[in-house]
């Protein structure tokens, strides 16, 4: 049909959706309110961390006198090499490494194993066992504490890092995150597809899968492991000043009569720091990951 066969409607309507196709091209330009709004979300944000590296690059005399300090002083390093030696962050921080990498990985791995099952397999009682798996996270983790140590108590894992380990290789949490979003971004078609072409399991897993899940996994992998790293109660009660990750070793600095405040601040930035650096170099492929799930999705 012609434009000239078209009704004076037909023809309103045709040229609104012709406007509207050749302006979804069209890149969207931020305002200055946009901008304003999210620099002030960032202010907010950085706030704590940069008070934290004013406060460790300063003495505990300046840090309780009034008006407190606003700008950075000159013992920042002095004091993260009294932090870094008074709780041994040495071996802490190798510590938290393997914690913290082994619990993102096996997560990853199982949770995605998992929600796939979930999302794409026919098993019986599947409804039924993503509920309990669900309804796991409706119970606090302390219930778990007394149970869960005289388990490791048997095992003669006291003081160990597998201790830590094992109770967090695959998440509630991790399993339905992964599960609804493959529901969405893995089609079904595809796995059939894989199927008729004679791919075993494994390799559907691996060549499907994975592939399609690759943007919630990095999601998930990061979570994963700020999570991991960031974790006291259970390390605190597991673990020992001997073998300790980063935030036992960290609780170590605020004992004593007086405890110095700038010491625990250059603690606390140290601890932080590997968070930075790993959101600085890997940052760029998560937040990738991210758009590139959202516009398959």
């Amino acid at each position: 049909m012609t434009t000239s066969e078209l009704t004076l409607p037909q023809a309103r309507k045709e040229g609104h959706r012709s406007r509207r196709v050749m302006g979804a091209g069209k890149q969207l330009h931020a305002g200055p309110v946009t901008y304003l709004v999210l620099a002030v979300f960032a202010l907010v944000s950085l706030a704590p961390l940069v008070w934290t590296a004013i406060a460790a690059s300063r003495t505990d005399r300046r840090l309780a006198e009034t008006p407190p300090p606003l700008w950075f002083g000159g013992n920042l390093f002095k004091n993260m090499q009294t932090a870094w030696d008074e709780a041994g962050l040495g071996t802490a921080m190798l510590n938290s490494v393997i914690v913290a990498g082994a619990i993102t990985i096996s997560t990853v791995l199982f949770s995605t194993l998992a929600g796939f099952a979930f999302a794409k397999l026919r098993f019986r009682f599947s409804g039924f066992l993503l509920l309990l798996t669900i309804g796991t996270m409706m119970i606090p983790p302390q219930l778990a504490v007394v149970p869960l140590y005289l388990w490791m108590a048997d095992l003669g894992w006291s003081n160990q890092l597998q201790t830590v380990i094992l109770p967090t290789l695959v998440t509630a949490f991790g399993t339905f995150f992964m599960r609804q979003y493959l529901v969405q971004a893995l089609p079904t078609e595809l796995i059939e597809a894989a199927r008729v072409d004679g791919a075993s399991s494994i390799r559907v897993v691996w060549h499907v899968v994975f592939p399609a899940a690759r943007p919630a996994m990095a999601v998930l992998g990061l979570l994963t492991f700020v999570f991991a790293w960031n974790d006291f109660l259970w390390p605190i009660i597991a673990l020992n000043q001997q073998n300790p990750t980063v935030q036992v070793a960290l609780n170590s600095l605020g004992t004593g009569y007086v405890p110095d405040q700038a010491v625990i601040m250059a603690g606390a930035l140290l601890g932080t720091l590997p968070l930075l650096i790993a959101f600085i170099l890997f940052g760029k492929q998560i937040v990738g990951g991210i758009m590139q799930g959202a516009i398959k999705g």
